[in-house]
């Protein structure tokens, strides 16, 4: 297929890009920079200017150009969230951006739109021991402080379920670790800012199974379906950067009170919220896979290849 990537040069687009290419597709990715075209175009894939929250320059940009589908990585993080407010950029590429996107796949003939999406649509805090399927409620948050993520996750899927014609398909990704995100928590580990917490279950997916997934999704998918892409094993989120710490040789993250985290609420409820989530009918109608069926073995792979 003829592929236009938005968050083609971003931590996961760097694994995602060459993982569409090694399976024989074009890949077009979208940037807002002179070294964003230089990194994309570094992988093998081609470039186009613009930004998507710009729809006339978006679609000025991929004017007269055709595609098969149109897949959505976007967002804003560069490091992991402390704070409600470091979701609310990403917020409005989820929703803004998506739309213009939508636009852009429809001047360019597309019939297959992919977007991010996340497990945290579920919902912030315990979300019960009973793995969660795509079947449950997903959408804003009962917690008020975290109901406009909810919200904007749910708009988010509901724009690409919405085009006739169009078979849109929503990625609800765990929290990404490997290659490029393992060494944005290195980074954080290594300055002692990250402290733990001994609570919480999430659900986690290595950036090369996640890009492994999206391969399989732009390929397979089922158009208004939502997948869910994790690993094997939920797991606390402490759990994972411990691991990380000890095969990297970090510091040891110091282990707090959950209430001393309580000033960085969006941080606070991801590592001691529970979120077991079943990736099943990712399995089923992907024919998918994770090669790290846990976190142990990723973060192995990743100091392994870091020379560590």
């Amino acid at each position: 297929m003829r592929i236009l990537l938005a968050g083609a040069s971003g931590v996961f687009g760097r694994v995602l890009t060459p993982a569409l290419i090694d399976a024989d597709h074009e890949v077009v990715g979208i940037t807002r920079t002179p070294d964003g075209v230089r990194v994309i175009e570094g992988m093998g894939a081609g470039a186009v200017v613009a930004d998507v929250l710009d729809r006339d320059r978006l679609l000025a940009a991929v004017s007269g150009r055709r595609f098969d589908a149109v897949i959505s990585q976007l967002t804003a993080l560069k490091k992991p969230p402390m704070r409600n407010k470091d979701m609310d950029v990403t917020n409005v590429l989820r929703t803004v951006g998506t739309e213009n996107l939508m636009a852009a796949a429809e001047a360019t003939g597309a019939t297959r739109f992919l977007t991010q999406s996340m497990i945290f649509g579920y919902g912030y805090g315990d979300q019960g021991a009973t793995p969660l399927t795509e079947d449950a409620f997903f959408g804003p948050s009962p917690r008020k402080a975290f109901a406009r993520h909810g919200e904007a996750m749910l708009r988010n899927e509901q724009i690409a379920f919405s085009e006739p014609g169009i078979d849109g398909v929503a990625l609800r990704y765990g929290l990404f670790y490997g290659g490029p995100a393992t060494n944005a928590y290195v980074d954080v580990l290594k300055a002692g800012k990250l402290p733990l917490v001994k609570a919480g279950t999430n659900g986690f997916v290595h950036l090369t199974d996640a890009a492994g997934a999206t391969v399989a999704a732009v390929e397979r998918g089922k158009g208004g379906e939502a997948y869910n892409i994790v690993d094997d094993t939920p797991a606390p989120f402490a759990d994972v950067a411990m691991e990380i710490a000890k095969d990297f040789g970090t510091k040891t993250p110091r282990v707090v009170p959950a209430w001393l985290t309580k000033p960085m609420p969006y941080l606070n409820a991801f590592i001691t919220g529970r979120w077991i989530v079943s990736n099943a009918k990712a399995k089923d109608q992907l024919g998918w896979q994770p090669q790290y069926p846990s976190f142990r073995e990723g973060v192995k792979a990743d100091a392994d290849a870091a020379g560590v």
